[in-house]
């Protein structure tokens, strides 16, 4: 990296920044000034001097990423997206907080161009940004492996703000730990102590050696003090020296602590908890224009000097692409298979051979839905390169080992069991689900890989605030739950799901999937993959389950249906016998066959149901309302759903004269056949409820 060139009109530019921040505030009468007033260097250095970034293509593979993990200081991102021509004006940020405006409270991926990740919840965006330089490393190794370090069109680093509230969520201290693991060289955090938050003085909760702790993860750590000399000086050049030397460290990821007095330069307020999530007040906003040099009685002051010099980004950004793109071309002309690949992961699709690669499992046989999930995966990995993954811990448990393929960590972390290598395809979390499901968020959100983690389904728990970001980001991230009922068994109800099923299909955009045998397994993951408008995770049995005899159609007389159909989320697996039902039967997972033997037993006395496996909701519910009225008929009232956990999410489908066998308590530490014995789950307990939803009409 060049000098820095840090002319007047940058400091300019900087004041600037801070008075935009603390007006845009003031405007909406909410929202946290401070930090982007403090931060309005380092900020302002990243946009400006330090980052590969083109303002008007967002979308650019060899721009470096940001992530602003204090997400609560959205203006230190707005402002610099509005002086370096992102496509954000001065109405944009008069706008803050508003109903409709292109900038909300956090910044919000999708929403705003320029904006990687969205980040709310603190510890969310650091975790994350692990992920995006697992992600870079990865498509580096996939597309361009041999390059000299430095000289890959796939070469860039990922930067990140952060806060001490990120540092004190637990979550960064699992994501931290593998970042210093894998020797992420291309990540660099700016950390911003202040060591103020809504409670003041962090003292009073925080005050751990931040700067050992990330040693200990094995983090190049430097530290900038602004306030080192008892007189604050905002350093630039320091801090700028730090990032090159961050750039150099190739085999740590780096993190720079930078000591900052929140809300400088106001004069009452700065270096406490009122300036850091509210409005400075009209008397306190005058003072800082004074002491800055702007008009106090002008809002929204934005020199034509400033502007001009800031979006000259725009200009370098399109030279810089430019260069990079020579670069590219002659990768593209060296390799044309890889550019192939390249191309056909950009858009979005999946190999042509993926539906001829999925495993046929044998009906008559019992296997389990997380080894069914395993053999698929491994058919899978076969046609899909960019599919990679693993478990926290849990990889014989999960079954989501590629086989075959080397762990993707450096290779001096190997050991008697994995073989690594820092292209790896194995992904090993360790027991660390939290951290797994945010960097499985930054995988996806860097590039067009298909990455998957597993755990057990109760804890998916601990990945709930990333999940939920998933969805509200609307981003294909795959988390594989195994164990997923009480049926797990002697492990007892710490262990055993309950109202994970329910609570996660409360989640909009997050598809939760079911499979009711093995070759459902199969097409669940086929349609998975082929879906990218959001996350999936898909829950898998422990316990072995038949595999059905089927035909290769719709379900007529006593043919099941074939498992192709589970693209539509439900489908009639089973006929009523004679064709007309008088009752329906719609189940998931392990209960399908409760289902199916229940309509054998009614059968023998004159009652004729329907089975629908259900292994999606979220996908039935995207049907036309014709397939919807086939599969579930509304005037037929007489209903039974059958899963074993929570009957919460299915009050709806079966309705006021339906029924629901459903668990509706925690588990206990036996045997699964005990266990569904003793809580209800029998073929028993459905016909029992089949002919007292019957007898309700």
């Amino acid at each position: 990296m060049a000098a820095l060139q840090w002319d007047p009109i940058d400091n300019k530019a900087v004041d600037t920044v801070r008075v935009l921040a603390a007006d845009a505030v003031e405007k909406v009468g909410n929202g946290h000034p401070g930090t982007a007033m403090s931060l309005a260097p380092a900020a302002y250095l990243l946009f400006q001097k330090v980052m590969r970034r083109d303002p008007h293509d967002q979308h650019w593979l060899g721009r470096d990423r940001f992530i602003l993990s204090a997400g609560h200081s959205s203006l230190s991102q707005y402002i610099q997206l509005y002086l370096g021509g992102y496509g954000l004006e001065l109405d944009d940020l008069k706008a803050l907080r508003t109903w409709g405006s292109l900038t909300p409270g956090h910044p919000e991926y999708r929403h705003t161009k320029g904006v990687e990740i969205t980040t709310g919840p603190l510890g969310q965006g650091i975790s994350s940004s692990v992920g995006f330089a697992y992600a870079q490393r990865f498509e580096r190794g996939l597309f361009d492996p041999d390059a000299a370090p430095g000289t890959s069109p796939f070469d860039h680093f990922v930067y990140v703000i952060a806060s001490d509230g990120d540092l004190e969520e637990g979550i960064s201290s699992e994501a931290s730990s593998l970042a210093g693991h894998q020797q992420l060289g291309n990540l660099i955090a700016i950390y911003d102590a202040n060591q103020i938050s809504i409670e003041d003085d962090t003292n009073i909760a925080f005050t751990e050696d931040v700067k050992a702790r990330y040693e200990a993860y094995h983090w190049h750590v430097q530290v900038v003090d602004w306030k080192k000399t008892g007189v604050y000086e905002e350093d630039v050049q320091e801090l700028h020296q730090a990032i090159i030397n961050a750039q150099e460290v190739t085999d740590k990821p780096s993190l720079i602590v930078l000591k900052t007095i929140i809300g400088w330069p106001a004069p009452k307020k700065q270096n406490t908890g009122k300036i850091h999530g509210s409005a400075l007040g009209a008397d306190e906003l005058r003072a800082v224009k004074e002491v800055l040099g702007f008009d106090p009685e002008q809002t929204f002051e934005v020199a034509e000097d400033v502007i001009e010099h800031t979006r000259k980004a725009v200009e370098r950004g399109a030279q810089e692409h430019a260069e990079w793109q020579k670069g590219f071309d002659a990768w593209a002309a060296a390799n044309p298979e890889r550019k192939q690949l390249l191309d056909r992961l950009l858009s979005g699709e999946v190999p042509e051979g993926l539906a001829d690669a999925l495993p046929v499992f044998e009906a008559g046989k019992d296997v389990s839905t997380r080894a069914a999930s395993g053999k698929v995966i491994n058919a899978i990995a076969g046609v899909m390169p960019e599919l990679w993954g693993g478990s926290a811990d849990l990889a014989e448990s999960n079954n989501t080992t590629i086989e075959g393929a080397a762990s993707f960590v450096p290779t001096e972390h190997s050991t008697h069991e994995w073989t690594g290598n820092p292209y790896g395809r194995v992904l090993h979390f360790g027991i660390r689900e939290h951290a797994m499901a945010a960097i499985l968020n930054g995988i996806v959100l860097h590039g067009p890989t298909r990455p998957f983690g597993g755990t057990f389904l109760i804890f998916s728990d601990y990945q709930r605030p990333a999940i939920r970001l998933a969805a509200l980001m609307q981003v294909p991230s795959i988390f594989v739950w195994t164990h997923d009922s009480v049926a797990l068994g002697e492990d007892g109800p710490t262990h055993q799901p309950i109202e994970q099923l329910s609570t996660l299909r409360a989640i909009p955009h997050l598809d939760v999937v079911r499979p009711g045998d093995a070759n459902e397994v199969a097409y669940a993951w086929k349609t998975i993959l082929e879906r990218r408008g959001g996350p999936a995770g898909i829950a898998l049995t422990r316990q072995n389950i038949p595999v059905f005899e089927r035909g290769d159609g719709e379900a007529t007389g006593d043919t099941l249906a074939s498992a192709a159909n589970v693209a539509k989320g439900a489908y009639i697996l089973a006929e009523a016998p004679g064709g007309t039902p008088d009752v329906l039967f719609i189940a998931t997972g392990s209960e399908v066959q409760i289902a199916l033997e229940a309509r054998e037993v009614l059968r023998g006395e004159g009652i004729n149901a329907r089975v629908v496996s259900a292994p999606c909701l979220e996908w039935f519910h995207e049907q036309d309302a014709a397939y919807q009225e086939k599969v579930l008929p509304k005037e037929l009232k007489a209903r039974v759903s059958i899963e074993a956990g929570l009957a919460l999410a299915w009050d709806k489908i079966v309705g006021d004269h339906g029924r629901s066998v459903s668990i509706e308590h925690f588990g206990a530490s036996a045997d699964y056949k005990t266990l569904f014995r003793e809580f209800g789950m029998t073929t028993e307990h459905a016909v029992a409820a089949a002919k007292e939803s019957l007898a309700s009409l």
